[in-house]
């Protein structure tokens, strides 16, 4: 069986003490969905926070200043991370690659659609259409290499409605935990959330 998560790298938590957030895991990636408990709404939180640069000390201190500012300044919220495969017959794993951020993960569906965009690098995700099956691999990680993870699209595409409704799950969890936090803030940061991640808008 093939299973994706939505994963959010938690580098950027290390050290934070504005609020509380959960125990890294040993991967340092985060899964997303509804299913989260509030310290690890706070981690994925935390880490959109510092990684797009937005300042905050104590969780009073965050205010819709801070995010409109930065929204002027970079267009934009990102979040490192991306969607996670897995396969469970063979426990082969192709995670996101760097650089290829969770606001990508859309691009996912050109795979659907028979292209091979570019999805990061180190380590880098592998795509290639054979027929009616699309191979997935991780560049370099093992020796010898592991086998790719296959899917058909039509599997592909419903675990992309999958994500999505993770995405969406995480979202709700988001909007609870901002309002308890930083209610000042909450309208507008999960708009923008929704926003710039592409979470509920219609593919």
């Amino acid at each position: 069986m093939i299973i994706v998560d939505v994963v959010l790298e938690t580098y950027d938590a290390v050290d934070f003490t504005a609020w509380p957030i959960a125990e890294p895991s040993n991967d340092r990636l985060l899964a997303l969905s509804g299913q989260m408990s509030p310290a690890e709404v706070g981690t994925a939180m935390a880490v959109i926070f510092k990684y797009n640069g937005i300042p905050v000390v104590h969780a009073a201190d965050v205010t819709e200043a801070h995010l409109e500012q930065h929204l002027a300044q970079k267009e934009a919220l990102t979040a490192p991370g991306g969607l996670r495969f897995r396969d469970t017959a063979t426990n082969v794993e192709v995670s996101p690659g760097c650089c290829f951020g969770l606001e990508n993960w859309r691009d996912w569906w050109d795979v659907v659609h028979g292209q091979e965009p570019w999805l990061g690098h180190d380590p880098t995700p592998h795509i290639q259409h054979n027929g009616q099956v699309i191979q997935l691999r991780q560049d370099g990680l093992d020796v010898p290499p592991a086998p790719p993870i296959e899917i058909t699209p039509s599997e592909l595409s419903s675990l992309l409605t999958t994500a999505q409704q993770r995405l969406t799950g995480f979202l709700d969890l988001a909007q609870r935990w901002t309002a308890g936090t930083t209610p000042g803030l909450a309208g507008r940061l999960i708009a923008a959330l929704d926003e710039h991640l592409m979470i509920t808008v219609a593919r």
